[in-house]
């Protein structure tokens, strides 16, 4: 990643870590996961809470830091315009340590054949959508095999193996983070979602609003060859249910027919659906991008949030006159742009 954060507005930054339970090693005592917060505060802030941005994948905050090819990431640009940041590596990433001894397992790393149908999918054959002939937006070339991409690659780990204890984790760094900086907006992309959405659930009180770029679906996904199973909807660990359930085998699930073009069936609660209280407290954007795989399935999420009742918007990029852009669309050519689209819904609440 470039060297250059691209911050041109004078402010305050610093960083911490939240949480941590002290636990034995084989030298002495150390802390269990605790997780990397990076911050910074404009001059003059223009919108009354932070937003909390928390990245995918195997990544780390810097995805929010800059771009491969070392334009302004979206942390610095929100600063620009007068939002207070927060940034976070979820605990296992970047500068939130992870030792199997202390996290236990670690998944192997996602490689370029696992990476790019999701960023830099064919337009043709293995891998290709309906869609992703319109993707012209990504900083490097359209196979992950040149030096911007390497730039990008090099920041990408293993995350944990066990999915329910990594959901379960972010969802208490994140609610300890909210507790410590108070309201907040929480921006969310990829695979930062589930840990996310849980950690509003634990705090709603303290979420002005929610924004789901592309987060972890469709719902109740399963992939046995990365370690997926979302097993209560939108994350691998237990969410408030009312009426409660103690074990996700109470959610009583129906799959909708596969669409005609052959794409994923839809899988939601039977009706009467559970609901999910505590995140419909405050709204939610769902935000897909028109050449991402994710557009194509981005009202699933949108369906089964609307049966828990929540108030949700699905933000299409190309609605708003942006285009070209993939999954990727944080660290894209027009990110600026892309960032613009959110930043608009956040200014209509």
């Amino acid at each position: 990643m470039g060297e250059d954060h691209g911050w041109t507005a004078s402010g305050r930054r610093g960083s911490f870590w939240v949480g941590g339970e002290r636990v034995e090693g084989p030298l002495g005592t150390v802390l269990r996961g605790p997780m990397y917060v990076e911050w910074y505060e404009p001059e003059e802030r223009r919108f009354p809470v932070p937003l909390v941005l928390v990245h995918g994948g195997g990544g780390q905050g810097l995805d929010y830091l800059t771009t491969p090819d070392g334009r302004p990431g979206w942390a610095p640009l929100l600063v620009d315009q007068g939002y207070a940041v927060y940034v976070v590596d979820r605990p296992g990433h970047g500068r939130s340590p992870h030792h199997p001894d202390v996290l236990g397992p670690m998944s192997p790393v996602l490689g370029t054949e696992f990476l790019e149908p999701i960023f830099v999918p064919p337009t043709e054959g293995p891998g290709s959508h309906p869609t992703a002939h319109l993707h012209t937006q990504w900083p490097g070339a359209r196979k992950l095999d040149d030096p911007l991409s390497d730039q990008w690659l090099a920041s990408s780990g293993p995350v944990l193996a066990n999915q329910p204890e990594m959901h379960a984790l972010e969802q208490a760094r994140l609610a300890a983070l909210l507790d410590r900086i108070g309201p907040a907006v929480i921006v969310a992309h990829s695979a930062g979602g589930p840990g996310a959405f849980l950690a509003a659930d634990a705090r709603p009180h303290l979420v002005k609003a929610f924004v789901a770029l592309e987060v972890l679906g469709p719902p109740f996904l399963k992939m046995p060859e990365a370690g997926l199973d979302l097993t209560w909807g939108i994350a691998s660990a237990p969410f408030t249910f009312d009426p409660p359930a103690v074990s996700a085998d109470e959610l009583r699930l129906v799959t909708h027919e596969p669409p005609a073009d052959g794409g994923i069936p839809m899988t939601l609660q039977e009706q009467p659906a559970r609901r999910l209280a505590n995140l419909s407290r405050f709204p939610i954007a769902v935000v897909s991008a028109p050449a991402s795989p994710f557009v194509h399935f981005d009202g699933h999420l949108v369906a089964f949030l609307e049966q828990a009742g929540c108030d949700v918007a699905l933000v299409r990029l190309a609605d708003h006159g942006v285009h070209g852009n993939g999954h990727g669309m944080i660290i894209e050519k027009n990110n600026a742009d892309a960032l613009r689209v959110v930043t608009d819904w956040i200014a209509g609440l």
